[in-house]
């Protein structure tokens, strides 16, 4: 009888010591590695996920991390260091077009228009987009970046031919343009926000306008997977857009003071000003989206625009690149 009790009592210790080993691995399972091609107010939703806990609410851990640009963003999830990508759905198109297998699919967008500002070194409440870059050099971006194509879109709009009329530059690394215009590069740049503010409040030049006011909607930023990731992760997935919708709708809902103090944790060197100001300038343009959901229309708007830059020949199928169905 002894040696029965004697036994039980082991098990139940042993039982005891695996419940915490269980839920440790249980939170292991549902960390979300997310690599961001950049950190801007720009993706003010995602912030507030994070910070507002709707990530928690679903039972999810992140880990995000900066790209730098979105072939790395890209980069990061073709070789595994990142579970989901969040970047222009053209770094997706491109590994679609080389064939590749197992393809990073578009799962869901954030934000539809392109979020940069030109920035120029003379202050102007008159700019004109159909006069105001004759002659002069800007600082594009990325060739074959959304970012540089939505830009190129906007001035061949306004009658502008680069090489002839006017340059861009395509040299500068996306991480680099504030610093490298700074240091005299170009008569105008584009930065996303809260940099474009922050730069103007340091004097060193002046935002001017609007790339995507000027260039109109189109599927700017948007989350991509694996989809090899997507078919053995497919609650994780559910889970971590339905924060991420949350998110939208409180930015939706919300005045851009509201939003700058719950986006604030995640811009610990900004003040809250000035990410109300670059918050504000967002909501003005219609940067954020209302339904995550890319739309077909969208999407082939986004790859005319490519084609049109010469960055590619051929279209991607909007039905195997692009999976709506793992939001509510």
């Amino acid at each position: 009888m002894k040696r029965k009790i004697i036994v039980t009592l082991l098990i139940l210790s042993l039982f005891a010591l695996c419940l915490p080993l269980a839920a440790c691995a249980g939170e292991t399972e549902d960390v979300i590695r997310l690599n961001e091609v950049t950190h801007s107010v720009f993706y003010a939703p995602m912030y507030v996920a994070i910070n507002e806990g709707y990530f928690k609410e679903q039972g999810l851990t992140i880990e995000l991390t900066n790209g730098g640009g979105a072939d790395k963003t890209m980069t990061a999830v073709l070789s595994g260091q990142a579970d989901i990508g969040f970047c222009g759905p053209e770094a997706s198109i491109y590994v679609y077009n080389e064939g590749k297998k197992n393809y990073p699919i578009v799962i869901g967008q954030l934000t539809k228009r392109d979020g940069s500002f030109v920035i120029g070194r003379e202050d102007t409440d008159a700019f004109d987009w159909s006069t105001d870059f004759l002659g002069k050099e800007i600082i594009g971006g990325r060739k074959g970046g959304v970012p540089a194509m939505a830009l190129e879109y906007a001035l061949k709009k306004n009658g502008y031919v680069n090489g002839v009329n006017m340059t861009i530059n395509y040299d500068v690394q996306y991480d680099l343009i504030s610093a490298a215009f700074d240091g005299g590069t170009g008569d105008f740049c584009t930065m996303f926000e809260p940099a474009a503010t922050n730069f103007e409040l340091a004097g060193k030049g002046y935002l001017v306008a609007s790339v995507g006011e000027e260039a109109g909607d189109i599927p700017y930023t948007c989350f991509c997977a694996e989809k090899s990731y997507l078919e053995n992760n497919a609650d994780k997935v559910t889970r971590f857009l339905a924060a991420i919708q949350k998110g939208v709708e409180f930015v939706k809902n919300n005045s851009a003071e509201v939003i700058a103090k719950a986006v604030a944790p995640s811009f610990a060197d900004t003040s809250e000003a000035v990410l109300t100001s670059a918050i504000a300038n967002y909501k003005r343009i219609g940067a954020y989206v209302d339904d995550m959901k890319l739309k077909k229309e969208d999407f082939e708007h986004l790859q005319d625009i490519i084609i049109s830059a010469g960055v590619m020949n051929k279209r991607a199928d909007y039905d195997k690149l692009v999976d709506n169905g793992y939001l509510g």
